[in-house]
């Protein structure tokens, strides 16, 4: 039978429906096999084999190439590491819907994208990271070195496991690899930034240069054409400007507020209850007794029978030698203990509390009066001799002196209670119903508010909270019309709110943008005047006529600005640019210019330039600005590298895998 079988399943008719049955197969295979992005990848970056640079990219040559895949796992992680620091920098004003977009997800993968072309850039190059620079690396990273900066195996093996994810040595190792690997290249040519002192000096006169300037500022202009604006200007207008003219997103909210501050009063506590706070938190009412100790160490080996009964009758000796009269312990303490801390100050410990020393020395410590010596008192560091020169502390305040402080506390703690109780209650009552706030509310009597409808811009109340407005604005909210979480607008002051009307941004449609739209096309009408009156004052000046000559035949008030240095936005950065973008002046000629500033046009003469003076600035300040010129020059040439580098190798996105 098996022989009937195989000799059935030989030959050409069984390979040519073998054929057959793999064409289907061929399409469910994962992409990433012929070619494209894996079905769990974002993105994946493709370069010809060292060996054959012109090796084509179709398939199956393609499986020649080498491949470095991004995982959707790798990008979540980094964009949740993106989030994080961007909620840090950004503080209340963070908005994770904005985050959420798919232009800060593509900003993301992009820069994980140049990091796997430096990778492969590497490797094409033949780049190498040893073990040695590994280890180094590793070695010089702060979180691992001890308190001497030294490298703390075992601080470095405790700080991987405790990460998260956990680690191990081996597991950090290839991560160290691999981001040196990515980063040799642009931090060598970021360090290979080079600046003449010549080119240097020259933008460091530029950077200082002032110019002494007159500004002459135009009225208003009315438009020439006639006011009257037509329907046909309208639609023209509208229809060349529609992105001017769109209507925001708006929220409508009902809300359920909590605040401690508007709930009746608590009763003030009994004082049964104020004396059993008391008693409960007594260490808060009593100072901690001190006590000032000198000792004498004689350190002994827990494992050398001999020695340790050596420093017991060493330290028994020198504690009959303390006890004698007229015997100076600070001078035997200098002389024989073995505390290298202590020693140089005659044993001084200063003022001690529980809790601080082991325990034979501090039971001993304290059970003794001030005054006394006593010893020998073994530890686990040896045999000590104890001397209590002075005790303090220890005084414990009445309850009658604490008790107001007591029952202002308990008035606290007891309408927080209240407050954190209603609470609790409201959020149970909402998730019976999450779609409803009013049977909540009715159920513990509390008012159901609302506003709106407003805007990002236009929130006023409690919608204006940032934490509040965030929450109005989510996607959650808007689409599922469920209330929210308690929401923290001050201590003890929550509320609850839930989106009872939700309009996406769109455009404004022209009837109701009709009024916005005559308002820009005057607008327009008028800074067109604005400019043609500017154009008429220029005119005269380059006719020979002097500005001062030309605003008083124009009544136009002149502004002198001596001085104006150019690294500051003065008057405005608008006219701070156009003057500092002017030419210098010619055949003791003013040059002439004009900037428009809100619709309004500003006339200006440069009268002057004056360059920086460099003898004035210090040797030391101009090498630091040379220093950063190269440091701006070699970060430069590190992202046209990078630029460069990308156009060589091929680069897939899958953006539905994001």
């Amino acid at each position: 039978m098996l022989q009937k079988l195989r000799d059935k399943t030989s030959g050409w008719i069984v390979t040519v429906i073998l054929g057959l049955l793999m064409i289907p197969f061929l399409f469910v295979i994962d992409n990433s096999y012929l070619g494209g992005v894996g079905a769990q990848n974002v993105a994946k970056v493709s370069a010809p084999p060292t060996w054959w640079r012109s090796a084509p990219g179709w398939w199956p040559m393609s499986l020649l190439w080498e491949h470095h895949e991004i995982s959707a796992n790798d990008f979540r992680t980094r964009f949740e590491q993106a989030r994080m620091q961007a909620r840090s920098q950004q503080g209340e004003d963070f908005d994770p819907r904005k985050f959420e977009s798919t232009e800060s997800k593509l900003e993301v993968l992009d820069q994980m994208i140049d990091e796997q072309v430096m990778r492969l850039s590497g490797e094409q190059a033949g780049l190498v990271i040893s073990d040695a620079a590994v280890r180094e690396t590793i070695a010089s990273i702060p979180a691992f070195l001890d308190q001497n900066g030294k490298f703390d195996g075992n601080q470095y093996r405790a700080m991987l496991a405790a990460g998260n994810p956990p680690r191990t040595p081996a597991q950090f190792e290839t991560q160290v690899r691999d981001n040196l690997q990515t980063a040799i290249l642009p931090s060598a040519l970021q360090g290979s930034g080079f600046v003449t002192a010549a080119d240097a000096d020259r933008l460091m006169k530029l950077l200082g240069e002032t110019r002494d300037v007159e500004l002459a500022a135009l009225p208003p202009e009315e438009a020439a054409e006639p006011a009257e604006v037509t329907d046909a200007q309208i639609k023209q207008w509208y229809d060349g400007h529609t992105k001017d003219f769109r209507q925001p997103e708006t929220v409508s909210l009902e809300y359920v507020e909590i605040n401690a501050a508007n709930l009746p009063a608590a009763t003030a506590a009994d004082d049964a209850t104020l004396r059993k706070r008391y008693a409960d938190e007594k260490a808060r009412f009593s100072t901690p007794e001190t006590r000032l100790a000198s000792h004498i160490l004689i350190a002994a080996d827990a494992g050398d029978a001999a020695a340790v009964k050596a420093a017991e009758q060493k330290a028994t000796a020198l504690a009959a030698q303390a006890k004698a009269p007229g015997a100076d312990f600070a001078a035997l303490a200098k002389a024989n203990s073995d505390d290298t801390g202590s020693k140089e100050g005659g044993g001084d410990l200063g003022w001690v509390e529980r809790g601080v020393m082991v325990k034979p020395f501090e039971d001993a410590l304290f059970a003794m009066k001030a005054g006394e010596i006593t010893g020998p008192v073994k530890s686990e560091f040896g045999y000590h001799v104890l001397q209590l020169r002075e005790v303090k502390g220890g005084q414990e305040r009445p309850f009658e002196e604490v008790r107001d402080q007591l029952a202002a506390e308990q008035l606290k703690a007891d309408t927080e209670g209240k407050f954190s109780q209603l609470s609790g209650r409201l959020v149970d009552e909402v998730y019976k119903n999450p779609s409803s706030l009013t049977a909540a509310a009715e159920t513990l009597k509390l008012p159901v508010q609302t506003v709106g409808p407003f805007t990002r811009e236009t929130a006023s109340g409690i919608a204006a909270n940032p934490a509040v407005l965030r929450a109005a604005f989510s996607d959650v909210l808007t689409q599922d019309g469920t209330v929210s979480d308690p929401i923290e607008i001050a201590p003890n002051h929550n509320v609850m709110i839930r989106v009872t009307d939700h309009s996406p941004e769109q455009a404004l449609p022209l009837d109701k943008a009709r009024d916005q739209v005559i308002a820009a096309i005057r607008a327009d009408r008028a800074r067109q005047a604005s400019e043609k009156a500017a154009d008429a004052v220029l005119a005269k000046l380059k006719a020979g006529q002097t500005l001062q000559a030309v605003a008083a035949e124009d009544k136009l008030q002149v502004s002198p600005l001596p001085g104006l240095p150019r690294t500051q936005p003065v008057p405005t950065p608008e006219i701070n640019r156009a003057i500092f973008a002017a030419a210098h002046p010619a055949d003791g000629k003013p040059t002439y210019g004009k900037v428009e500033v809100q619709g309004r046009y500003v006339v200006f003469a440069v009268n002057k330039v004056t360059p920086a003076n460099l003898e004035d600035v210090p040797a030391e300040q101009k090498q630091q600005f040379k220093q950063q010129l190269e440091q701006i020059d070699g970060l430069s040439a590190a992202e046209d590298f990078v630029k460069t580098a990308r156009k060589r190798f091929k680069v897939q996105t899958e953006e539905a895998n994001l």
